[in-house]
């Protein structure tokens, strides 16, 4: 008997290495599909269309509002960002495990019309390494880091939300949890 299709969500806060530990996971986990979300702000640097989002604009994102094509979606920074329930709900029913990469918001709205989704949160070492890194990217002003530390507080403090947490402090170790935990959910029946 195969396995029931999983799927999973991970958040993080800006700076935790969510995106790095994401694509990890895709290259071990070959057979789960990673749901490229859609948003109506413009491709930053080499961001490719179909690959790190969909863009489209604010004109059709609405129209998919309307229509209720999203199955979770919020404004973020004036940009809308959302997920296509059509992709969950087509490659769910045909037995393949997802991933979403989603903000506590988003998870909360999947959660509705996805109880039985298996929510994982990743947590940077403490708020001084995520300020370090932060900083290290280089793509933040000094105003926007902080803003995105207040924000982190409060993501931090809502991570009992999730089913499974895991703290970003070793790359390596974390890459091997992660792939651990979700191997184990994609075997149960």
């Amino acid at each position: 008997m195969k396995p029931k299709a999983k799927l999973f969500i991970i958040s993080a806060p800006s700076g935790a290495g969510k995106t790095t530990l994401v694509k990890a996971v895709l290259k071990r986990l070959p057979g789960l599909l990673y749901s490229v979300s859609y948003t109506t702000r413009p491709p930053r640097g080499v961001e490719k269309q179909g690959a790190d989002y969909f863009f489209i604009n604010k004109k059709e994102f609405i129209k998919n509002i309307e229509k209720k094509r999203w199955a979770e979606w919020a404004e973020v920074y004036g940009n809308f960002y959302g997920t296509s329930s059509d992709f969950l709900d087509k490659n769910l029913g045909s037995g393949k495990s997802i991933l979403l990469d989603l903000d506590i918001k988003g998870t909360l709205q999947i959660l509705k019309c996805y109880p039985d989704s298996i929510t994982i949160f990743i947590m940077p070492p403490s708020l001084d390494v995520l300020k370090r890194r932060l900083e290290s990217r280089g793509t933040d002003g000094r105003k926007e880091i902080e803003k995105r530390l207040l924000e982190a507080k409060k993501e931090m403090a809502k991570k009992d939300l999730y089913h499974h947490s895991i703290i970003n402090d070793d790359l390596k170790i974390s890459i091997n949890d992660l792939v651990s935990f979700m191997e184990q959910k994609i075997a149960i029946f």
